[in-house]
Parts: structure tokens; sequence; C-alpha cells
């Protein structure tokens, strides 16, 4: 035992050399060997970021699309002061190249550089759009594992959350961008988890209708029960392009959330083909998708299948609780899911229950 364990040791310290080549070619190849290995295996112990206090300083970054000019983010500074925190703008948040806000180098130095800040204690992301999936390789993995701060986004910004979870094992926060509107309800759900430490529980507010039957605010059942994982996922076209890839965490026992924006029935059907294909949804435990906003094709309806009809041949046929509600997703009221942590869902109650806190 002893000789295997000292091989091991020598093995990992090895590992741990690859891991500091900066170029990109030896980041990816080391990537791909870390994320063959489960999180324990790295020695680094599982750790919370640290719960946010009035006062905190928390980073700005634009880690995909473009800012359109300064005056929105000193909107967006506003508002992380509302919040009763300190923004620090990361230095290339202004430039852009092309509809990416700057260089894949220099939006990696940002996220890097914020994970070396130790007056920093958590990340926000001001916009998604397109271009995280091109840093991951950039980023300084062992920074950011070494220094545990809520990342803080939703839509691109999945391919983020989903490397973290496979490469820091820490929680982020798939929540609203910091440029989001930001109405009580989706605000009173991050604080209570960033602030507070708590374990909410997410479920649709009654709606006040004129009618005999809600039409509004409904849970979609596929298939009914409870389950307990993990948080995993995020944005379904985002998720589904990293399939194969270095930064996708392990999906076994997970929940599973989704969601898209501006995506018709039949791209969805595609998408959860390939994740079904690439044995991701025979793992999880249980399946949560939120708004798939705009997700109709805008041609002629007849003979086409509604996006209920798509979810239901995927999740109804998985044998685990499965559920559509508008919790979380490209809407007003997006609310903050802890990834990584342990949760419960109630299929049938359309219930997402956090069953520890993100934070420390």
């Amino acid at each position: 035992m002893d000789d295997f364990l000292s091989l091991a040791a020598q093995f990992l310290a090895s590992l741990s050399g690859m891991l500091t080549r900066r170029s990109a070619i030896g980041g990816i190849g080391a990537a791909a060997i870390l994320s063959a290995l489960p999180f324990q295996a790295t020695g680094q112990p599982k750790r919370k970021p640290p719960r946010l206090v009035p006062g905190d300083t928390v980073g700005l970054i634009a880690p995909a699309g473009f800012v359109a000019d300064r005056f929105g983010v000193e909107t967006v500074e506003e508002t992380v002061r509302a919040m009763g925190l300190a923004p620090k703008t990361a230095p290339h948040v202004l430039k852009r190249n092309g509809y990416l806000a700057g260089t894949d180098a220099e939006r990696a130095a940002d996220i890097n550089a914020m994970y070396a800040d130790d007056a920093v204690k958590a990340v926000f992301a001001i916009r998604g759009g397109w271009g995280c999936a091109r840093i991951l390789p950039y980023l300084d993995y062992e920074t950011i594992r070494g220094n545990p701060k809520l990342l803080v986004g939703s839509s691109d910004i999945t391919a983020l959350h989903l490397a973290f979870a496979a490469r820091a094992g820490f929680a982020t926060v798939h929540g609203p961008g910091v440029s989001a509107s930001w109405p009580d309800r989706t605000w009173q759900a991050f604080r209570t988890i960033a602030f507070e430490a708590a374990t909410p529980t997410y479920s649709l507010p009654e709606a006040r209708e004129d009618r005999l039957v809600q039409r509004l605010n409904r849970t979609t059942t596929f298939r009914p029960g409870t389950a307990r994982g993990r948080l995993l996922g995020g944005n379904l076209s985002v998720l589904s392009a990293l399939v194969g890839t270095p930064y996708l965490p392990d999906f076994s026992g997970a929940i599973l959330f989704l969601e898209d924006v501006n995506e018709a029935e039949y791209r969805i059907d595609r998408m959860l083909t390939q994740l079904a294909l690439a044995g991701v949804l025979g793992k999880v435990s249980g399946v949560v998708f939120g708004a798939c906003t705009n997700c109709s094709n805008p041609g002629p309806s007849y003979g086409n299948f509604t996006i209920y009809e798509v979810l239901d041949h995927h999740l109804g046929a998985l044998g685990v609780p499965a559920f559509q509600a508008d919790l979380f997703g490209h809407i007003a009221g997006n609310l903050s899911l802890p990834v990584g942590m342990e949760a419960e869902i109630d299929a049938e109650a359309g219930s997402i229950r956090m069953l520890e806190p993100a934070v420390g």
C-alpha cells in the first residue's frame, strides 16, 4: 500500500507540473487529464466561497459579448452599489474585438486577476452573449481553485459554471447578469443565497387570473416524483456545445437544470438528442427545464411539435422526476441556482429546495 501511495503521489506531482505549463495547447492537454480524475484526487479540499457582506468588493467582468459603452457600465456599477457592495471593474470590460469584449487572452486575464485579488470577494458577469467557451483553456484553474469566490451570471456564463464545477469544486451562482433588471423577487432570491447562506425553496407564485383554471405560472410535469442531487446545468445550447470537451463535469446523480432562448423546437430536440446520445441524460436523477423564451418555429405551426411535446419526449422517458416551470432563464424573474450544491426537486409541485448553503 505504501508503494502504491508513493506512486500516486509521484503521479500527482507530475500532473501538477504539467498544469503549470502556460501554453494553450498544454492547458488543453492538462485539462483533459485532470477532468478524468475526481475532484478529490487533486488533493485540494472542497471549500465554499465566503458569503457576501455589505461593503464587500466584487469584480465586474465581461467574459463574452462586448459592453456597448461606458454609460452601461456606470448603470451596472450603480446596481452593485444598490446591493450594498463596491464594484471593481476589470480593465478590459470596455474593450471590443468584433462581437467579443476584447481578445480571448484579455477576457481570461480579467477573470484570472479577479480570482488572484484578495480584495475581491465575488465575481459578477455583466452580460452573456458568446465567447466564454473560447477562454476556458486560458483560465488559471489552480488560482481559481485556491481562492473560492462566487461567480454570478447566466446564459453564456454557463460555460464558466460548468468548467468551474469540473475543475474548481466550489459553488457558483447561475443567476442574472449584473446588467439585468433585478426585480425584487430576483434580488431577494440572490440575497438569500449569497448574503444569508440560506437554503430556500423555489416554486412559481400563484397567478391572479379571472379564469376557472390558471393559465399563467403553470408547472408542466413530465414525470412526477422527488429526486436529490447536486445542481448542474444552465443554458442548453452552451452545455451541449461542451460535450466531448474536458470542461464538462460528471452528471452522475445530478439534478440537471436547463433553459434556452430563441431556439426553435427542432433545435431544442437536436440538442437534447445530443445529450442523450452522449450519455448525459441517462446519468441524472432529475431534470428541471426553466423558461424556453421565444422557443417556437416562426414558420407554419401545423405538423410541428410543440416545445412541451419535445421536452416530454426526451424527459418523460428518462424514468426520473422531470418538470418545466419558468423559475429561471431569459426572463425578468430569473432566480439564482447554486451550481454544484445539493438540492431536491418535486416534479409534481414544481419546486426546487436547496439542501445546503452555497457559501460559508
